[in-house]
């Protein structure tokens, strides 16, 4: 009997403990999928795929993720992937217009931290000027100038534009929101013609100017430096990494935000032989490291 109660002690022991492995298997499962060691960064064309590759990536790579980069032709699939999960953060926007792309789409996106960035630049390939004022002497009635067409890029060329004298815009109007309909001195008679942005680099082939993100200017081989007129960028301008609104608090985005504000990302950004080094740098940037 003494031998039949051990037994029995010992087989309701057995079944307790592997009921409790069991329910500690349960809790630890969900913690786990929160978590994602393997990131996908979502970047367009030009030079912050580099910048993922170079200057993020590594310091990720050191808290045990694992990164993998998808490059997209456009400004508009980063977002949309993002959105369906295909991506777990992305880097190609500036947040007017992931405010206005998420508004418009019914996206729940949001910031991160901004990053340093390359400014628009007007370039051409037929009119050879410094600066502004030779520009204007050359400029030819009927001269083309492609710019972005999306509505946050296009009324930024714009305000680039009307600051140089070229054009004016309306001036009772929301001038982030211009149109080439608010267009209402030309005096140098340009024909304003919006097109795709990642078309911009190859239109300079066929017009005398276009207005090109930097991103998109390096992507296409183009020194940022040979642009006639370069844009100061204001700090809502700068891009930045986005992510889902619902992630926003999970440990991934935390470090990826900490690999961004490390020494060692400032390191490559400052390493001559990437182009960052000329990039216009977000203020907690040049706060931290007190620079210009």
């Amino acid at each position: 009997m003494k031998q039949y109660a051990k037994i029995m002690s010992l087989f309701i022991l057995l079944v307790f403990s592997v009921a409790l492995a069991g329910c500690g298997s349960a809790e630890k499962t969900p913690k786990a999928d929160k978590t994602p060691t393997k990131l996908t960064f979502g970047v367009a064309p030009g030079p912050y795929g580099d910048m993922i590759r170079y200057a993020i990536k590594p310091g990720l790579e050191k808290k045990g993720y694992t990164v993998e980069l998808k490059e997209f032709s456009d400004y508009v699939q980063p977002n949309l992937a993002l959105n369906n999960k295909e991506l777990d953060a992305n880097l190609f926007q500036h947040r007017p217009y992931l405010e206005k792309f998420s508004a418009d789409k019914g996206l729940k996106l949001s910031p991160v931290i901004n990053v340093p960035t390359a400014g628009l630049g007007v370039y051409s390939r037929k009119i050879q000027a410094a600066n502004t004022d030779e520009l204007k002497k050359l400029i030819k009635p009927g001269d083309e100038i492609t710019l972005a067409n999306d509505p946050t890029n296009l009324a930024r060329a714009l305000q680039l534009l009307a600051k140089h004298g070229l054009i004016t815009i309306k001036a009772d109007i929301d001038q982030t929101k211009a149109s080439e309909k608010d267009i209402v001195q030309n005096p140098y008679g340009l024909k304003v013609s919006p097109l795709e942005a990642a078309q911009l680099p190859r239109s300079l082939d066929s017009v005398a100017l276009s207005v090109v993100n930097g991103n998109f200017a390096i992507a296409a081989g183009i020194p940022l430096s040979s642009a006639i007129i370069k844009e100061e960028l204001a700090e809502p301008i700068k891009n930045l990494v986005a992510v889902r609104t619902e992630d926003l608090d999970k440990q991934f985005v935390k470090d990826i935000k900490e690999v961004i504000e490390s020494e060692d990302f400032k390191k490559a950004i400052e390493d001559p032989k990437y182009p960052f080094k000329d990039f216009q740098k977000p203020d907690w940037y040049k706060t931290k490291w007190n620079v210009k």
